[in-house]
């Protein structure tokens, strides 16, 4: 996973490790301290650091004592206040932990001394700079904010020592597991599994008049809207796509996305001898946070597994890419340049927020990202080195064609 040659270690084993919580008011993040609260021998919260629910996060502070909390939003003033009344309503002295607020809160957070784990579960590409934060003060990352590795690409790939990514997609993990199975030089193919979201089975004229709210209603996860409408799109899975590819240095061609909408078999590894090693658990992201949190141990009880006693069916079947092109639209983004896929992300992250204020319509979320993409001169707008400057000013440059876009339609 990491150009470095300097392998990680793991921290101790002989005591609970501290968990930094980056998102924690997210669905990767409430599912993260349900893992940690269920397993106290193994988990201590070290720290948070969350969006604009001020009083869940104030919540969260309080039952887990966090030494530092942090907020995206809002004030340092504002968060302890919030802080102070929960604690009050509680019945909670003397709690006073570290507070952090502003666009910065979540990276200070992420390096936090005495933490042994971050967990970013922040959702979009403002999850590098905390990303890059952790993995630069030492921390095992488990990495939920796959946006920071596909933006970041070489840059966080060259900041994580061997064996200190972990990722906890729910694919990725399985890979991670299955991957175990045979030597790297064994590896012919990784299948990429996908739901296919709520509209599975439609044609792309069928697509055109889907509501914000149907795009929602995913039928295998709870997820947050970004996710949710990305899995709609299926520009999730193509996140997920380029994400397999950076993390295992698998060739975008061998990396192969199947539609499997039960949501049991999360991705499988095909090996040159034609075997198949798959990794099968009921749709529940407490498993791979678990596993994430603890790497490489396994957590038992952090999930249920499946119930062999019982009949049921799997089916896969291919990615219909006409109706859904944004497999395929990654693919060739990834090899434009080192910034297209940060083009690609901001823009449909744009697209996304069109959509569910009715500026654009679904269809126009992916043909958007296209458009944007197909206009991006890479050595005009962030020059020829990879940089974090560099990054920051494709994704500004996207964001602002994107929207320009609406002006238009």
């Amino acid at each position: 996973m990491s150009t470095t040659e300097q392998h990680f270690t793991p921290p101790p084993a002989d005591r609970p490790r501290r968990v930094v919580f980056l998102g924690s008011t997210g669905s990767i993040g409430t599912q993260g301290l349900d893992v940690a609260a269920a397993a106290p021998d193994r988990f201590e919260v070290a720290a948070l650091a969350g969006g604009s629910n001020t009083a869940l996060l104030a919540e969260q502070a309080v039952a887990t004592r966090a030494g530092a909390v942090g907020s995206a939003a809002g004030t340092v003033d504002g968060l302890a206040a919030a802080i102070a009344e929960r604690a009050a309503a509680e019945g909670v002295r003397g709690y006073r932990p570290e507070l952090f607020a502003g666009p910065d809160a979540a990276a200070r957070i992420a390096a936090w001394e005495g933490a042994d784990v971050v967990l970013n579960g922040i959702t979009g590409s403002i999850g590098l700079a905390p990303t890059l934060a952790a993995l630069e003060a030492g921390r095992l990352l488990a990495l939920a904010n796959k946006e920071s590795l596909i933006v970041g690409g070489a840059l966080v790939k060259d900041a994580a020592a061997e064996g200190q990514l972990v990722p906890v997609d729910s694919e990725h993990s399985a890979l991670a597991q299955a991957l175990a199975g045979g030597t790297r030089a064994e590896v012919a193919r990784l299948v990429v599994t996908a739901s296919g979201g709520p509209f599975r089975g439609r044609s792309r004229p069928e697509l055109a008049a889907v509501t914000p709210a149907e795009a929602l209603a995913h039928p295998t996860w709870d997820m947050g809207r970004v996710v949710t409408t990305n899995s709609a799109t299926l520009v999730n899975k193509a996140l997920e796509v380029i994400e397999a590819h950076l993390l295992f240095d698998v060739p975008l061609e061998r990396i192969v996305p199947v539609v499997h909408p039960q949501s049991v078999v999360h991705s499988m590894v095909e090996f040159v001898d034609g075997s198949t090693l798959a990794q099968a658990s009921p749709p529940d992201m407490r498993l791979p946070i678990a596993l994430g949190m603890a790497w490489p141990a396994r957590v038992p009880g952090a999930a249920a597994a499946c119930d062999w006693t019982r009949a049921a069916e799997w089916t896969f079947e291919p990615l219909d890419e006409e109706a859904f092109p944004a497999v395929r639209l990654a693919k060739q983004a990834a090899g434009a340049s080192a910034t297209h896929m940060a083009v690609y992300n901001a823009a449909n992250e744009e697209a996304v927020d069109a959509f569910h204020a009715g500026r654009i319509g679904f269809l126009d979320i992916v043909d958007s990202v296209a458009a944007v993409v197909d206009e991006y001169d890479a050595g005009a707008v962030a020059g020829a080195s990879l940089t974090l400057g560099a990054v920051l000013a494709a994704e500004d440059w996207a964001r602002n064609r994107a929207r320009a876009r609406w002006e238009q339609m």
